[in-house]
């Protein structure tokens, strides 16, 4: 099964982990992950704060490359794929908006491609059946709690995402690959992500919020898809033990034995290794 892949400027830098770790867990599962060639910076999180036409036009120079391969496209960041359902929406329902970014990025959209965040890719093209199938050291006694944050499932009506309020997308998968996914109610609620750097004292606290009502639900681990949000969840926690969080794919690439997990792990500023070994 091949689907275009998009892993946007934090998978190449910061969130290495998460690129390194998407690539591994989709060839186990036989998802073949076909890199946009000459990708570029889809705007997040600066552009949309700029110009708006620039901020549907930078993405949607992506999507024109995924539409001439004629793959769907998958993106493993939650920022990345907000920015890109955004440009396809407006492409979609705008007809001015749509000719004016064909205009600028010099392609005829034919909207026969659909853009869905890896996570999806994972759930709904290959299936929790086949992901369980390929379990050979489950995640047993791991308790977490899913963490969506605010890009991956809003708005509602662009995101497309499978329960806004309260998605189970990714509880699911952490059920299969043996874990225990607790309920919280702070699935959805905003880290502060794009304040990281201009108002460092609001994300502490938003990020502290979070961890403790993560400790309250019982966890010892917080499990995301946006770079943005593992960033934060890692760097601003201020007090006490810190509570470590893992991308989606890492806990896979773990349940299926993979040898290269252990490196990924390493990259996290916050080490992951005593919640895994408390287990």
């Amino acid at each position: 099964m091949r689907i275009a892949y998009y892993p946007g400027c934090s998978l190449e830098a910061t969130a290495k982990e998460f690129d390194l770790s998407s690539r591994s867990v989709c060839a186990a599962l036989g998802l073949d992950l076909v890199e946009l060639e000459d990708w570029s910076c889809c705007g997040a999180t600066s552009a949309h704060n700029l110009d708006h036409l620039l901020s549907l036009a930078l993405p949607a120079r992506n999507i024109a490359l995924a539409q001439k391969n004629g793959l769907d496209l998958a993106i493993p960041c939650a920022a990345c794929f907000s920015r890109l359902r955004k440009a396809d929406y407006a492409m979609r329902h705008d007809q001015q908006a749509c000719r004016e970014i064909e205009g600028i990025v010099g392609f005829k959209y034919d909207g026969k491609i659909k853009v869905i965040s890896l996570l999806e890719a994972v759930i709904d093209r290959v299936g929790l059946k086949t992901v369980a199938s390929k379990v050979s050291s489950p995640l047993q006694g791991l308790k977490v709690v899913c963490y969506y944050g605010c890009l991956m499932v809003r708005p509602p009506e662009v995101s497309g995402f499978d329960r806004v309020e309260n998605p189970v997308m990714m509880d699911r998968l952490v059920e299969a690959l043996g874990g225990t996914p607790l309920l919280w109610s702070y699935k959805t609620e905003c880290c502060g992500a794009s304040l990281a750097m201009t108002n460092t004292n609001v994300v502490q606290e938003l990020v502290g919020r979070l961890v403790n009502a993560a400790r309250e639900a019982g966890a010892t681990a917080i499990v995301t898809a946006c770079p943005l949000c593992q960033s934060n969840l890692e760097m601003r926690q201020t007090s006490g033990s810190k509570m470590p969080s893992f991308y989606f794919t890492e806990l896979m690439g773990l349940a299926f034995g993979l040898g290269e997990a252990k490196g990924w792990l390493s990259k996290h500023l916050i080490d992951p290794g005593r919640v895994l070994e408390a287990r």
